[in-house]
């Protein structure tokens, strides 16, 4: 009787894993929904790339961005706090090392605020916080505390909008090199190093939610975590585009001729 139960409950298992996708065809989903939703089909980024924006755009842009920037490595350190698996942790552990930087060299932290110096801004009231949109903050603290609360596999995917970041950061090189005074291998440093960056991310990340997601209902949360955090970064260039393309700045927010750098 044991046996007939054990057998039933293996067979249980196996039909729920033959209802998931394959890797190959959960990996063209996931790709799916960047095609589909990624923040590189924004107007604002168009806008942007295509030198359109406003000294004063751009700079509201590098000033809100800061928000989710700042934030990386302290949602990852939220996800590292509850891993029990060392090599998970270990693997992990590089993402705060390339935005935090160490003692004396700088992470992706100190390369933005280089872009903050280069388009007229005070770094130390950009790392400050203070102008930053409602919408931005909210969107970004969404972020964190998915990554905080959520079960680790959908942390990981929605970590995975890093599959189509080296495009828009190409796009976004070749762009503002273009069309912006700023531009120079100094200020867009924070772009050129993630080329590099990003991809390691992406290996691991998408490996593990590969492994991970191994039936129809974890493929179903991962792939909703991933269109979450398009989400997140869609909301934001909305607030910003609502905010300084139309001119409807809300309360709080950055206006123009504020923290500018000596």
């Amino acid at each position: 009787m044991a046996g007939r139960s054990r057998r039933h409950g293996d067979q249980l298992v196996k039909d729920i894993r033959d209802q998931a996708q394959s890797p190959e065809e959960f990996e063209a989903r996931l790709r799916a929904i960047g095609a589909a939703r990624y923040h590189d089909r924004h107007p604002f980024h168009a806008r942007l790339h295509g030198g359109d924006c406003t000294p004063d755009e751009v700079r509201a842009w590098v000033i809100n961005r800061w928000m989710y920037q700042s934030r990386i490595p302290m949602k990852d350190a939220a996800f590292m706090s509850r891993v029990t698996d060392p090599d998970l942790r270990r693997a992990w552990r590089k993402r705060i090392e390339d935005h935090d930087g160490g003692p004396t060299e700088g992470g992706g932290i100190r390369r933005w605020l280089a872009l903050a110096r280069a388009v007229g801004l005070d770094p130390d009231y950009v790392a400050s916080g203070v102008g930053i949109m409602p919408a931005t903050r909210f969107a970004v603290d969404a972020y964190v505390r998915f990554v905080r609360d959520m079960p680790l596999l959908d942390a990981v995917a929605a970590s995975l909008t890093e599959l189509f970041a080296p495009r828009i950061h190409a796009q976004r090189i070749e762009g503002l090199l273009q069309h912006y005074d700023f531009a120079d291998d100094s200020s867009l440093s924070y772009f050129k190093k993630r080329l590099t960056e990003a991809p390691e991310d992406v290996k691991f990340g998408l490996g593990y939610v590969l492994t991970h997601a191994d039936t129809l209902e974890k493929q179903d949360a991962a792939a909703a975590a991933l269109t979450f955090k398009t989400d997140v970064l869609w909301a934001q260039l909305d607030a910003l585009w609502h905010g300084y393309v139309e001119g409807k700045i809300p309360p709080g927010a950055w206006k123009p001729g504020e923290g500018m750098a000596a």
